[in-house]
């Protein structure tokens, strides 16, 4: 512990060591500290450096008397309240002892001080001082004590606080598995029929109100009790395990998906156009149940009987739909031909319709009444034939020629889609390749490779398409860049990562790849960017409203700048008129294609216009000469 100090300041040296004599003979060492000042300035020096329990303070000193001392002690507010003792020779002198008063003085000596008197007097403040530095001591543990009283506080607080979290916790989650055993399926996680008829009660009120309809999905696996029957009660449990997520992964996140029981599974979807969308959903499921399924060392296939009831043509309330889609689904399952049956008939009409497309579509792919036509490609520079779109026709035996966008979109069929996809580039990997031979026999073999785009017919992009295109385009020993891959903005949805390695695996193994139709409702520069795409195609409706005075021009060369920037290839569909090619050309269009330079070409005429001069038959259409 630390003991007191007592300041001497006095400018005359054998008086101040006088007193520091008398002070420290009549003490005890240990009872507290002299320190001395031989002037006012080192005075406030000391008393910045310590803390005094009395000064003896000099009156008579030159440069800084003891009044101006004490006026600056006392104004510093460590030493504020710090006792100060005048002491002088001057005797009789009132008007110096008011003063020294005044400035804060608790007494006033006149030497020769009487040392029994000066040592009881610096005794009482030393006490003073003692006292106050051990109340000082003990506020300060006591602060300690506070301080270490409420950090333990508040640690078991925080303490309480958590267990008490864990135990909400802990309960909300005993209540979540009790909601969870009273709504959900054990067996498949999904909802159970209680549950289902709750949410169907909701869409039945919500669609009141709101005037929008929904669509129940009620289905049933095909062959499920002798799957059961021959492999055991767990195969069949992990086969409605498998067929639980199959239906979870073909639905939107917003649609229901709940068992009853046994085989029989319900979807609800709803939102607008609820009817289109149902038969949509329905054809994904029933193609994902047609899919084997793996079950320990088993491959088991199965199949998905599917009927469909709308809200609220179909049904006033719940339990009127859930019959009518079960009876739907028991047509359906009677009915091989057509495993998706709508409870109303019209709609059934529509999808016998598309049943019809596909069956037909089918037999013309074993009977050869497919074909391609080659709508060329102009390059703007040379003048030159340099690609050709690859276009589906369909040799119908009662309605003739029809294009691709007359009859796949009546197709849903993804195993039938990818056969007609295998078999288009089959075509266009055989024309290639004769095309470029007789280009290099008439040109040099420096030249670019003749390149042909071609369009799918699958709704989506997936990896068996390399796993087609890569070994033909290999089997012709056809050069990188020699077929491309027209993608409209549907193609490019999907899951990010699996659709870049994919798209990436395309460009490096030399394939193309184009935007189709850009400037339609569906396509847009962020998949340009997002995708880094070869090549960019105007839609023919912005080449058709080039100079009409709506800002058609604008919009193109906006168009064309914007592809410049991204680094891609610009074609322009659907040119028609010279206008339209020279404002193209002087916007610094790339490449042409359309009626103004040529049709669609059967394989042959293709041929022609590849051999020998491949110049366009009217060149002038590519001069600045009328």
């Amino acid at each position: 512990m630390q003991i007191p100090k007592v300041l001497l300041v006095n400018d005359d040296q054998p008086s101040l060591y006088a007193l520091e004599t008398l002070l420290l003979d009549a003490a005890d060492p240990h009872l507290y500290e002299v320190i001395t000042a031989a002037s006012g300035k080192e005075a406030l020096r000391q008393v910045l450096l310590h803390e005094f329990a009395v000064i003896l303070l000099d009156v008579s000193m030159p440069g800084m008397d003891g009044f101006e001392t004490a006026e600056a002690i006392h104004s510093h507010p460590r030493s504020a309240g710090t006792p100060i003792i005048f002491i002088t020779a001057h005797y009789a002198d009132e008007l110096n002892r008011l003063k020294a008063y005044q400035h804060g003085a608790v007494d006033y000596l006149f030497t020769p001080v009487i040392p029994q008197i000066l040592q009881a007097k610096v005794d009482v403040f030393v006490e003073m001082a003692k006292k106050n530095m051990q109340l000082r001591i003990k506020t300060e543990e006591l602060a300690r004590l506070n301080q270490d009283l409420r950090v333990q506080r508040l640690q078991d607080l925080e303490r309480i606080n958590a267990e008490l979290e864990l135990e909400v916790k802990e309960r909300k989650q005993a209540e979540q598995r009790a909601h969870d055993l009273s709504t959900r399926d054990a067996l498949t996680n999904l909802l159970n029929r209680r549950a289902l008829i709750q949410q169907l009660e909701h869409a039945v009120a919500t669609s009141d109100r709101s005037g929008v309809g929904f669509a129940l999905l009620f289905l049933d696996l095909d062959k499920f009790k002798p799957i059961n029957d021959t492999y055991g009660h767990e195969a069949g449990d992990e086969l409605l395990r498998q067929v639980a997520a199959r239906l979870t992964a073909a639905v939107r996140v917003a649609d229901i998906v709940a068992r009853l029981g046994g085989d029989e599974f319900v979807v609800l979807i709803e939102g607008k156009s609820a009817s289109a969308n149902a038969a949509r959903v329905a054809r994904k499921i029933e193609m994902a149940c047609a899919l084997p399924f793996e079950i320990g060392v088993h491959r088991l296939k199965t199949a998905a009987s599917i009927g469909i009831a709308l809200y609220p043509q179909d049904g006033p309330n719940a339990q009127a739909l859930m019959k009518n889609a079960d009876t739907a689904m028991y047509h359906a399952k009677q009915n091989a031909a057509m495993p998706v049956q709508f409870f109303h008939e019209a709609l059934n009409v529509r999808e016998r319709e598309r049943e019809r497309w596909t069956l037909e579509l089918r037999k013309a792919l074993a009977a050869g009444q497919l074909e391609l036509r080659y709508e060329p490609q102009v390059d703007l520079n040379s003048g030159r034939v340099i690609a050709a779109e690859a276009l589906l026709y369909w040799r119908h035996p009662m309605h003739g020629a029809l294009e691709a966008a007359q009859f796949l979109p009546q197709v849903q069929e993804r195993a039938l889609l990818d056969r007609v996809d295998a078999w288009v580039v089959a075509q266009c990997c055989s024309q290639v390749s004769l095309w470029q031979s007789l280009s290099a026999s008439a040109h040099s073999m420096q030249a670019p490779p003749l390149c042909i785009w071609l369009n799918l017919a699958t709704p989506q992009l997936h990896a068996e398409l390399l796993q087609m295109l890569l070994p033909a385009m290999r089997k012709h020993g056809l050069a990188p860049g020699s077929i491309g891959i027209e993608l409209s903005e549907k193609l490019l949805l999907g899951a990010s990562e699996p659709l870049a390695q994919l798209l990436t695996q395309m460009q490096t193994a030399g394939v193309r790849l184009a935007l189709d139709d850009f400037g339609s409702a569906r396509s847009s520069l962020a998949a340009c960017k997002r995708w880094q795409l070869n090549t960019l195609k105007i839609d023919r409706s912005f080449v058709h409203g080039i100079g009409n005075d709506e800002g058609g021009t604008d919009i193109v060369a906006a168009v064309i700048h914007l592809a410049r920037a991204l680094s891609m290839r610009v074609v322009a569909l659907g040119v028609e008129t010279r206008q339209q090619l020279e404002v193209l050309q002087e916007l610094g269009c790339h490449t042409c294609q359309g009626p103004l330079f040529y049709p669609p070409l059967p394989a042959a005429g293709l041929l022609e216009q590849t051999s020998g001069d491949a110049n366009l038959n009217t060149p002038t259409l590519l001069s600045n000469e009328e």
